[in-house]
């Protein structure tokens, strides 16, 4: 079972350890009593939409033996005016870069993190509309 433990440091810095060891630092700007010196709690979201959606196309497309030579994923998130400002909606791109990619395997690999594999979008799905997008650049 996934675990971690969050540390209250100073200020409005915290840092969350998980259960692998690994640390990320978690803060707010001054406005808000902060320093500036770590990604929004809301931004952690965004990023883990986006690395579990492309940790799920990049082991596809090697799968698939494709020739990917990069991935970008740009997510956008609009949050609620009201609290607790979750996100209303949420836009994947993904951008994926190699040599003679078949779009037919990239739109599978895409399709298939989107609608089978990815656990934080499944999680987030039924507070947030998610829409995604993919194009093909080629290396």
């Amino acid at each position: 079972m996934p675990t971690a433990v969050i540390k209250y440091t100073n200020g409005m810095q915290f840092v969350g350890q998980s259960g692998t060891g690994h640390a990320i630092v978690m803060d707010t700007d001054a406005e808000f009593g902060g320093a500036n010196t770590g990604m929004r709690p809301m931004e952690l979201l965004l990023v883990g939409v986006g690395s579990c959606s492309g940790m799920d196309i990049v082991s596809v497309l090697k799968k698939k033996r494709q020739k990917l030579t990069g991935l970008e994923v740009r997510v956008d998130g609009k949050k609620a005016e009201e609290y607790p400002q979750k996100y209303t909606h949420i836009s994947i791109e993904f951008i994926v870069k190699g040599k003679g990619l078949s779009e037919d395997a990239v739109k599978r690999a895409v399709d298939l993190s989107m609608d089978k594999y990815c656990s934080v979008k499944a999680t987030l799905e039924g507070s947030a509309e998610i829409a995604f997008s993919y194009k093909i650049v080629e290396d």
